[in-house]
């Protein structure tokens, strides 16, 4: 495995398990699961902003995922897409990054 594909895997699984720590500590520490949570995004115009730039940003990433998968032909790169809405475009991108760049033959 390259350098390359190596840094994209590590950044999959630190975007899937640093981003889940916090939302999960918040969870526990308001007691308001995921409504709460969801709730929190949309406290002030600052993390109003940042939700939707995130949500932009998952939507890019789904539409070019979709485009070159189906070209492709490449099915198992799809993963990527719950990947980002289940736990984050900091998983889904780099995960995908990660699929996409494996070596053909």
């Amino acid at each position: 495995m390259t350098p390359l594909r190596l840094a994209y895997l590590a950044l999959a699984i630190w975007g899937a398990v640093h981003p889940m720590y916090w939302f999960v500590t918040y969870m526990r520490e308001t007691g308001t699961g995921l409504g709460g949570l969801i709730d929190a995004w949309y406290v002030n115009a600052s993390t109003t902003g940042l939700t939707w730039d995130l949500t932009i940003a998952a939507i890019a990433l789904t539409v070019w995922v979709l485009a070159e998968s189906i070209s492709r032909r490449a099915w198992w790169h799809l993963v990527a897409i719950p990947a980002t809405y289940c736990i984050g475009v900091s998983c889904g991108l780099p995960l995908y990054l990660f699929l996409r760049s494996r070596p053909k033959g």
